[in-house]
């Protein structure tokens, strides 16, 4: 990252605008899914890192004004500092999109102020959605790449194997735990996509330890579906280059 930060006046002209927020669209489609929940919708929002994006924030707040979906789950990183002012910050910021979200969310940070907004957070739980007489279970799963307090047994305690279930984790690096444990979908982000990337989107690091194949958008682990989101904010440094933030729309079917 230091690297690409030195180039000259081209990297620059390349850069995009951090503020531009995508809505990508993803069909996750699986013989395991109940009828009922055939054209069920999930909105992930992952890696807001809001005081250091604040025009994306504007942005994320417009996209999700104009979605219908289900249900809203955030995947982690609300603030990009640690400090007590940085999480006031976020907290205030979060209140725009986050009140259009009936959210199902993990975090390690912040937890009380977010429940007070009225998110459900998952912290190595999980919660039960019934629709026409069938059930599908979120999983929210804590931090397992900086802290290392996620505990995938406990969260995924009381759910019945055959019905559909689906692990919400920071980051994507509990792929193995996550498909072992006969989760169907694991939806992901930490990567910011490399935030910084190579001309045609290939990312020069993505601060963990995994496949590449499975550092950005869909992919699959024997027979579980994972999507990993390029996230709507920034890290570190407030651009992004050849990596586009999104907000995904994920479409459930069944085969």
């Amino acid at each position: 990252m230091r690297g690409l930060l030195m180039l000259s006046g081209l990297y620059w002209r390349g850069l995009s605008n951090s503020a531009k927020v995508e809505l990508r669209h993803n069909r996750i489609a699986s013989p395991d899914l109940s009828t009922p929940f055939d054209g069920f919708t999930i909105l992930q929002i992952s890696d807001l890192d809001v005081e250091m994006s604040e025009a994306a924030m504007g942005r994320v707040a417009e996209l999700v004004g104009g979605i219908s979906y289900d249900i809203c789950v955030l995947t982690g990183d609300y603030r990009a500092q640690t400090r007590l002012p940085a999480w006031r910050a976020s907290i205030s910021a979060l209140k725009d999109p986050s009140s259009a979200c009936s959210a199902i969310t993990i975090t390690i940070c912040m937890v009380p102020l977010l429940e007070q907004m009225g998110i459900s957070m998952l912290l190595n739980e999980s919660e039960t959605i019934e629709r026409g007489g069938a059930r599908i279970h979120l999983a929210g799963i804590d931090d397992a790449h900086f802290y290392r307090m996620d505990n995938i047994e406990k969260a995924a305690k009381g759910i019945p194997h055959h019905e559909f279930s689906i692990p919400l984790s920071h980051t994507p690096e509990i792929f193995r735990l996550a498909a072992h444990t006969d989760f169907n979908v694991l939806l992901s982000g930490h990567t910011h996509g490399g935030q910084l990337c190579l001309p045609g989107g290939v990312p020069v690091t993505f601060n963990c330890v995994l496949p590449r194949f499975m550092g950005r958008g869909r992919f699959k682990y024997h027979d579980m579906i994972g999507y990993t989101s390029a996230g709507a904010g920034a890290c570190i440094v407030p651009v992004r280059f050849n990596c586009p933030p999104e907000i995904t729309l994920h479409t459930f079917r069944r085969l």
